[in-house]
């Protein structure tokens, strides 16, 4: 049975290096590489200086500094598996071997004790003569990407020299060190064993041994809030990377992997966004309709890892990249042949306001599936219309953020077999969805004035534009002295008395009277906003907010209504 046992126990940097011995720590293959720079081990080294140098006679036996915490699990190799604390460790590391290059030839008492404490924390040696082999060092990186790296940590860690024009963390850090101990020691050879004092047995660290290592992922992501996450896509780099037998499947691989990190990074999403998007395309493949989302980790690491080794994965992936490369970036893409179709970049720009992600899913379905049909543009373009429909009318009637989820997983299966699926959802009636247009809720506000603006113009409306209210939320209430103020400000959230427009010119008209921002409304390239500004009245009032009401909703109904006479599944 797989121990699940968590055990905390605090420890001196002594301690705790000495747990090495019996089971040494590696930095295993999934994690970031090493990426401490400068300004942190200046700070390391400097802070335990300053306490060592500080304390006491009587303090130095009791004051404690603490380091800070790391989480770890033993592996199957017996080895300590570092799931959080790596940079801090190797940094430790790097420090007590840049020590005992130091005091190495050093013969007084004080140099010889802490060599030998020293010696059991970085080496193994051997049980009879104890003897150190430096060829043993007690820690291992293995992280993919970065063999090179990995080859001069253990050479620093064995030899105790480094390239000074090396350009990599690890060498520049040992020197850094090295440099440090020189300069903080000139005064007194005295205060550098005072600092190896408090470095090994004054300085605390916070293990936290899960029993493996799912645990140990959930103890780190629960505590960790720093910099370089840990997280899935890391892992799963790893397997698959592991998985791959020459030199040159791995060679090719990594360069692939940087290409899609990369890839991600410019498309605005992150590698944990591919892999949980193409979970929902590979669970409509397997026609897995649970409305229970599984974990990612446990999806992809389930099954012997095949989900990972599937030789279509890092191909889907760019198929994936290249859809939010236009969707978020607008990206020119020559292999997509919708990337320049106007109706369906305006389609899916609706979509991206819907109230969550369920939309995704199935339109990267469709994407992956059918790319390849001659017909694919007019057939994408429909379904993202149909779906459309079905989600905004249901969210109208039932704004709950999973009401559809179980639709849509219907939808995503049927979607791998055909690209005209049925959509088997709920009917709606058309009229009943018209209050819930008028005064919608905010979080589809958007969306509804995506769907009116676009019945007027073909052009992709402004990536900065913002829902101006032409009576402004700041209105005078001279202005309405035979109305209740509640009844103003509702009808101020009606969609009648809102537009798109330009973030600029929404700056500009500020909270001004409707004569005002007439003018800036005439310079919108937003075609519904620059109706407003040849409207014949000189000012805005309760009842235009209603008449346009009517308009903006009648325009609405007519898009949603055309887009589902026009689905033929």
């Amino acid at each position: 049975m797989a121990k699940t046992s968590i055990d905390v126990n605090k420890q001196t940097v002594l301690e705790f290096l000495a747990t090495g011995k019996r089971n040494p720590f590696v930095i295993p293959d999934y994690q970031r590489p090493y990426a401490w720079g400068k300004e942190q081990i200046e700070t390391l080294f400097s802070d335990i200086w300053e306490f060592a140098l500080n304390l006491s006679d009587d303090e130095r036996e009791t004051a404690t500094y603490f380091l800070g915490s790391a989480v770890l699990f033993e592996n199957d190799n017996g080895e300590q598996e570092i799931i959080d604390g790596q940079q801090r460790m190797t940094s430790l590391f790097l420090l007590l071997r840049a020590i005992y290059t130091k005091i190495k030839d050093d013969v007084s008492r004080e140099a010889q004790n802490f060599k030998s404490q020293i010696e059991g924390a970085l080496w193994k040696s051997s049980f009879l003569t104890k003897e150190v082999d430096y060829s043993s060092v007690l820690l291992t990186s293995k992280v993919v990407d970065n063999s090179f790296g990995n080859d001069i940590l253990k050479r620093i860690l064995e030899t105790g020299s480094a390239d000074p024009n090396a350009t990599d963390n690890y060498s520049k850090n040992y020197l850094l060190f090295v440099k440090m101990l020189e300069e903080y020691s000139k005064n007194s050879a005295l205060s550098v064993f005072y600092f190896i004092h408090a470095l090994l047995n004054q300085a605390i660290l916070l293990p936290v041994n899960a029993g493996n290592q799912d645990t140990a992922l959930t103890v780190f992501s629960t505590l960790n809030n720093r910099g370089m996450q840990l997280n899935e896509s890391d892992i799963f780099k790893a397997k698959i990377y592991n998985h791959l037998k020459t030199s040159y499947e791995r060679a090719a691989f990594i360069d692939k992997w940087k290409a899609l990190e990369k890839g991600a990074a410019d498309a605005k999403i992150t590698m944990y966004n591919l892999f949980y998007y193409y979970m929902f395309y590979l669970r409509a493949k397997e026609n897995d309709l649970s409305t229970t989302t599984p974990g990612l980790r446990k999806y992809y690491l389930d099954k012997k890892c095949d989900r990972l080794y599937d030789d279509n994965l890092m191909n889907d992936f760019d198929r994936i990249l290249s859809f939010w490369k236009v969707v978020n970036c607008n990206y020119d893409i020559p292999e997509e042949s919708w990337d320049n179709n106007t109706e369906i970049r305006k389609a899916i720009a609706i979509l991206t306001d819907y109230p969550n992600e369920f939309w995704r899913y199935p339109v990267i379905t469709f994407l992956l599936t059918h790319r390849s049909n001659p017909n694919f543009d007019n057939l994408f373009l429909q379904f993202l219309h149909r779906l459309t429909f079905e989600l905004v009318t249901h969210y109208i009637l039932y704004p709950y953020v999973s009401y559809v989820k179980w639709y849509i997983l219907k939808l995503d299966a049927k979607t791998v077999c055909n690209p005209t699926p049925e959509f088997e959802f709920t009917p709606i009636d058309l009229d009943s969805i018209k209050g819930g247009i008028a005064k919608p809720y905010r979080s589809i506000t958007r969306l509804l004035l995506k769907i009116y603006a676009y019945s007027h113009q073909d052009k992709l409306l402004p990536s900065d534009w913002q829902i101006e209210h032409i009576l402004p939320q700041k209105w005078q209430v001279s202005f309405f002295t035979d109305v209740e103020p509640q009844i103003v400000n509702e009808m101020i959230e009606h969609i009648g008395n809102k537009t798109p427009f330009e973030r600029k010119l929404n700056i500009v008209a500020s909270n001004g009277y409707f004569k005002k921002k007439q003018t800036e409304y005439k310079q919108s390239n937003i075609a519904v906003t620059q109706i407003l500004s040849v409207t014949v009245s000189d000012d805005w009032t309760l009842k235009h907010i209603e008449q346009r009401d009517g308009i903006v909703v009648a325009d609405i109904l007519q898009s949603l209504e055309s887009w589902r006479q026009g689905y033929h599944s």
